[in-house]
């Protein structure tokens, strides 16, 4: 019965990395790299490293997801400036 749920587990891990990798919306992306960290957390606790597990949740849930997120919306918003910025160039020089 344990054999089974182990290799369950580690059946919906691989199911959810081939989402994360196939994936093209970058916060659809985030999301599901949000939840292959949870059920590897899952999996550390279930193969007993439960200290592994609360690391895995604490950076690969949380931590990493986020900071992700922060990165594409500074990008976004840096991307955002650099086009105002050359408009107002543009206007001026003409």
């Amino acid at each position: 019965m344990i054999i089974w749920v182990g290799a369950g587990l580690l059946m919906l891990l691989s199911i959810a990395a081939f989402v994360v990798v196939s994936t093209r919306d970058v916060t659809c992306q985030v999301i599901a790299l949000s939840f292959y960290g949870m059920l590897l957390a899952l999996i550390f606790f279930f193969f007993q490293a439960p200290d592994v597990a609360l690391s895995q949740i604490a950076v690969g849930t949380v931590a990493l997801p986020l900071m992700v997120m922060l990165a594409i919306s500074r990008m976004r918003f840096r991307g955002a400036a650099a086009r105002k910025a050359g408009d107002d160039a543009s206007k001026n020089a003409a």
